[in-house]
């Protein structure tokens, strides 16, 4: 069993998703179930919304679950396990409620509470670090907590972020002493450094499915640089993961966007841009050779769409093009309509062709006209309006 955990008290970062898709990988090549946690534990500190915020975010990743569930609703069990350990001499009740701790096994809860004293519950341990496990307002710690939950779920296998490695001895003790046994595998992956949010990648317009790519790629050893997630489960292991940490690449992923963009379902990608037309997925396809994202395409097929400005240099040009085109019949290939328009308004050269360019793209710097056009021949009137 292998689980995604995640605090609802910041935004989902890149490591914290690369650990959910490691996690999802691996669950899928050993054929096991893979569940998403909340740890909601800290409500002091959770934000209101967030959880539902990262729950949307891995949705768009299409990483299944079989379970999921809040670490708040294991609560009670969380506190029976802590009174269990006092009961059995395994924990005491200090009412040290710093690091430093003070055996003190003559403390009574009940008195304690009545006489509004506040403490803790410490786990006794060899070494004498006896940490605590249950903390003055009765929740339990994180380390308390992912224990008794990884135990009771049977997560068997843990692949998380290196900065949790110092945690591992405390949750395998706590496991020990609840009489758990069960061995317990870490993975744990080296940092991303200098992170950033997946919110703030996905509403600059990356696709999920390169993010992914770019996540997988990162760091590892792979066969084939662009790939889907279908394709790395099957050659995914872990074994093929650097320990060494790694610097956040935004070039490397605006190149791999690019790829998974020109990829991409030409009728699904117009989707994007409000059509469902595979011939403006194609027109969109074109402005990759300058542009590498959803939203600066999007601007692309806005500025053919849009109403065009006819007051500057080629204006005059343009309003007698627009004219033209307007009353203008179907034409299907871009030769014939340039000689059409050159027939019907006596203008060639220069003129001519920065006046079509402008009408129909709204810049002098985009793809050949003769790719253009038939793409957006059925649209014509609209775009020269």
């Amino acid at each position: 069993m292998l689980r995604f955990a995640l605090s609802p008290i910041r935004d989902i970062y890149i490591d914290d998703l690369r650990v959910a898709i490691f996690n999802y990988l691996y669950s899928q090549k050993i054929a096991d179930n893979f569940i998403l946690r909340i740890e909601d534990i800290d409500k002091k500190r959770d934000i209101i919304g967030k959880d539902e915020e990262i729950l949307m975010i891995l949705e768009k990743f299409a990483l299944p679950h079989s379970q999921l569930y809040y670490q708040s609703e294991n609560l009670h069990i969380h506190q029976t396990l802590a009174i269990r350990l006092l009961q059995e001499q395994k924990a005491f009740i200090s009412t040290c409620l710093l690091n430093e701790s003070s055996l003190d096994e003559k403390l009574d809860i009940d008195k304690l509470k009545n006489d509004g004293v506040p403490f803790v519950i410490r786990i006794k341990e060899p070494n004498g670090d006896n940490f605590i496990i249950l903390k003055e307002d009765n929740t339990p710690t994180q380390i308390f907590a992912t224990a008794c939950d990884d135990m009771l779920t049977g997560v068997d296998f843990i692949i998380r972020k290196d900065e949790y490695i110092n945690d591992t001895p405390k949750q395998e003790y706590i496991k020990s002493q609840l009489g758990y046994d069960n061995e317990t595998k870490y993975i744990d992956l080296p940092a991303i450094l200098n992170p950033i949010s997946v919110k703030s990648l996905l509403e600059d317009g990356f696709l999920p499915d390169a993010i992914i790519n770019y996540l997988i790629l990162i760091g590892n050893r792979v066969p084939k640089e662009i790939f889907t997630m279908p394709e790395a489960i099957e050659w995914f292991e872990l074994e093929n993961i650097s320990k060494e940490a790694i610097d956040f690449d935004i070039e490397k992923l605006k190149f791999l966007n690019r790829e998974h963009l020109r990829l991409m379902d030409s009728a699904k990608l117009s989707s994007l841009f409000g059509f469902d037309d595979v011939d403006i997925g194609n027109l969109a396809k074109l402005y990759l050779q300058e542009v590498t994202t959803i939203n600066e395409l999007k601007i692309k097929i806005e500025e053919i769409f849009s109403p065009k400005d006819c007051s500057g240099e080629f204006g005059k040009e343009m309003k007698i093009i627009q004219e033209i085109i307007i009353n203008a019949p179907m034409i299907n290939s871009f030769e014939e309509f340039e000689k059409y328009i050159i027939a019907e308004s006596g203008l060639k050269g220069e003129k001519l062709l920065n006046s079509l360019q402008l009408l129909i793209t709204s810049s002098l710097n985009s793809p050949k006209l003769v790719d253009i056009y038939p793409l957006i021949k059925s649209y014509i009137t609209e775009v020269v309006s």
